[in-house]
């Protein structure tokens, strides 16, 4: 790459690192307000709640990357025409493919980083964004015990504490539990801890308290005072055992070699087609973005052309043609061809319409001017001579 290509390389893929971060920002900030309840509601440290939002982080960026190239293009190039930098190389002999030597170059590495999420970070990190977000709503010391609160970690039971002492005891404890309407059980203890056993098991050792228990039948109430009880919360904590992933949590080779006796795989087999013709044909779109910026912008022009217009049609066309791959892609789940022929359709038809016209120098369509004035200009009166 010579020196021209250095620069335009170089301009881009610092306005392309500023856009990506702003972009990936926002969206991480929209998820991460979405989660605050884990820190407000359930109790979790706020380190829990870092670690679960950014792990989302690898799936924004793979989505906000095309999108932050196609910005980054259309503002590197709206400048370089602003500052009649291509009317210079055009003049110097330059064509327009030298010109577009560095945005394919950055539109091939987004396209890579776009694949390499695809096949395995993306999914890696929705698995343990999974398990993370199964442990803390099924976590009960965190989510249920907290201090004034009344909660119901199930139907039928309900469990309250007064305070938390610092030592981590818990003051004032109540549990009502009416599961079994034959026998209704009352627990009042002034004080109790949580250990956890070897096992696995989670006990609160109450001390110090009574147990009121009813007949559902007679409503005959019996007290029993005690020093010390046990009362076995483990059954409410984390239910590990067999689960399905979903087609976004699989890996490439699964969505290419998937199990075909598998329920799973069965009842989902659209999704499972549609997930694995969308990981593979997104990363065409950055090379696309790249090329149709080319078209709208990539020739030389006078200052009397209307460079906004051009920008903005750049823009609303790489736009329109991202939504029709995303229709593409519902499309692919329901109607395996029609589907597919519009979700790989778009992408491959598009590279090889914009590479004519970049190559044979083909301008697209103007728009049709138009004004943002709301009423017209008002003529100026004639002064008498």
């Amino acid at each position: 790459m010579d020196i021209i290509g250095r620069y335009i390389f170089r301009q881009t893929a610092t306005s392309l690192a500023t856009i990506l971060i702003t972009l990936t920002l926002i969206v991480w900030m929209t998820t991460a307000l979405r989660q605050i309840s884990l820190v407000t509601n359930q109790g979790q440290s706020f380190w829990i709640f870092i670690k679960i939002t950014l792990l989302a982080m690898p799936n924004l960026i793979a989505i906000v990357a095309p999108v932050a190239l196609l910005i980054s293009a259309l503002h590197s190039l709206n400048r370089l025409s602003g500052d009649s930098e291509l009317i210079v190389l055009s003049a110097s002999g330059s064509n327009t493919w030298r010109v577009m030597k560095p945005y394919l170059l950055l539109g091939i590495i987004v396209s890579i980083f776009t694949m390499a999420s695809n096949a395995y970070l993306a999914p890696q990190s929705m698995r343990i964004l999974r398990d993370y977000a199964i442990k803390v709503r099924t976590d009960l010391i965190s989510q249920v015990l907290q201090p004034g609160k009344f909660s119901s970690p199930e139907t039928g039971l309900t469990i309250h504490i007064a305070e938390r002492a610092a030592n981590g005891d818990l003051l004032g404890l109540v549990i009502h539990d009416e599961r079994d309407p034959s026998q209704i059980m009352t627990y009042l203890a002034e004080e109790g801890h949580i250990t956890k056993q070897e096992d696995g098991r989670a006990l609160l050792i109450m001390r110090n308290g009574h147990i009121q228990r009813q007949n559902g039948a007679t409503k005959a109430v019996q007290i029993v005072v005690f020093d010390s009880y046990l009362f076995d919360i483990s059954q409410f904590g984390p239910k590990e055992g067999p689960r399905d992933f979903k087609p976004r949590e699989r890996f490439m080779e699964e969505l290419w070699d998937p199990d075909v006796n598998d329920p799973f795989y069965k009842a989902q087999a659209g999704k499972f087609r549609s997930e694995l013709h969308d990981r593979l044909s997104n990363p065409l779109y950055p090379i696309l973005f790249v090329l149709i910026v080319g078209v709208y912008l990539g020739f030389p022009r006078t200052t009397r052309d209307s460079r906004m217009q051009s920008l903005f049609a750049g823009f609303a066309v790489a736009t329109v043609l991202r939504i029709i791959g995303l229709a593409g892609v519902n499309m692919a789940a329901k109607d395996g061809n029609t589907g597919l022929m519009v979700l790989w359709g778009v992408p491959i038809a598009g590279i090889i319409i914009t590479l004519i016209m970049i190559h044979f120098e083909i301008r697209p369509p103007s728009l049709p001017s138009f004004s943002l004035r709301l009423w017209p200009r008002a003529k100026l009166a004639s002064r008498p001579t």
